[in-house]
């Protein structure tokens, strides 16, 4: 147990799989532990390099590690299939761990926060609630689409077919219909509510964090946008540069380069989906913004537009708002507005 000096380790629900190195690379741990012993037996251990998955409950598990004494890598699990000699199971996943955490070349995630995790799970929240939202106000407008009642699309619309609902005297709806779709509303009205109420603690979080409110000075950055950031992103100088940041994000060209031709495609859609969405959003915003009050303040947006439809303008000005974003995070600047527009 004194040789230790690497281990990978397996985490789950109630059984971790340990596999442990010494310096000269040879296996001197292969056990499984249950949850309640886990850091009974890092306790024991003298300092050393433990790898852990980047899946659910890592960031936990990283910090009460970090806290005996350990180095703690995080690792996303991408990167670490390519160690899995053979077949699947804890085992070999805890080998593979243990030997892609040496790696010198391997990308690592940073430890996030307890401020950050409850952050995380705030926007999770209300992501969620937004969704079961969506799928509320799809099933009203489909179900009395079955009975000939249609509405304009947008929230006036719904507010419409639920005043057809509550009203007794409209006898297009049948009785047992009624409180089906009355039933929907009542929980429309209470997840619109709680929404709102996750909004006013995002906004409060937000003026509360110094980063969070430069980075809204940014075009299309607004406070859901800059608080995920915050949250979801723990070392932005864990990233190389700003096109590195967006490609994590996803919103860069995949590429199928050979023979040194470049062939760029589609976006990757890789990364987080959540931020991508947002920075998209965001990209939106400002286009509309700029179509509204004219572009000519903007010359590099006004070509792109000249050129490519709205949507592939919008993926393009995401790419360079998260860049915009890495830069503002990493070196601690505030935004600075292109010559263009403070002339």
């Amino acid at each position: 147990m004194q040789t230790v000096t690497t281990i990978g380790l397996d985490i789950a629900k109630s059984v971790f799989q340990v596999h442990g190195h010494d310096g000269a690379g040879q296996v001197v741990i292969r056990r499984q532990l249950k949850r309640r012993s886990v850091l009974a037996f890092f306790q024991k251990l003298p300092p050393c390099l433990v790898g852990i998955e980047a899946c659910a409950s890592a960031h936990h598990w990283s910090r009460e590690l970090q806290a005996l004494g350990h180095k703690v890598r995080l690792i996303p699990p991408a990167y670490v299939k390519p160690y899995v000699k053979r077949q699947k199971n804890d085992a070999a996943d805890a080998e593979a761990i243990c030997e892609a955490v040496t790696r010198a070349n391997m990308r690592f995630v940073p430890t996030k926060t307890l401020e950050q995790q409850s952050g995380l799970v705030l926007h999770r929240t209300r992501h969620l609630f937004i969704r079961q939202q969506t799928a509320v106000i799809n099933a009203i407008r489909a179900h009395l689409a079955e009975f000939g009642i249609v509405a304009p699309v947008g929230r006036h619309g719904v507010e419409e077919l639920l005043n057809v609902v509550a009203d007794p005297n409209d006898k297009r709806v049948p009785e047992m219909a009624r409180a089906c779709l009355s039933a929907f509303g009542a929980q429309l009205r209470r997840i619109q509510e709680q929404v709102l109420e996750f909004d006013r603690l995002i906004r409060a979080w937000h003026r509360s964090d110094e980063m969070s409110m430069r980075l809204d000075e940014a075009p299309g950055v607004g406070p859901v946008l800059a608080t995920a950031v915050v949250a979801t992103v723990a070392d932005p100088k864990s990233f190389r540069s700003g096109r590195n940041f967006s490609a994590w994000i996803g919103i860069v060209p995949k590429q199928h380069s050979s023979g040194g031709k470049n062939r760029l495609g589609n976006i990757s859609k890789q990364g987080d989906r959540y931020l991508r969405g947002l920075f998209v959003a965001g990209a939106l915003a400002v286009i509309r913004y700029a179509k509204i009050h004219g572009t000519k303040h903007r010359p590099w947006l006004t070509a792109l537009l000249a050129r490519r439809p709205t949507k592939v303008a919008a993926i393009a000005l995401a790419n360079k708002l998260a860049r915009m974003v890495w830069a503002m995070m990493a070196r601690g600047e505030r935004y600075k507005e292109p010559v263009a527009l403070a002339a």
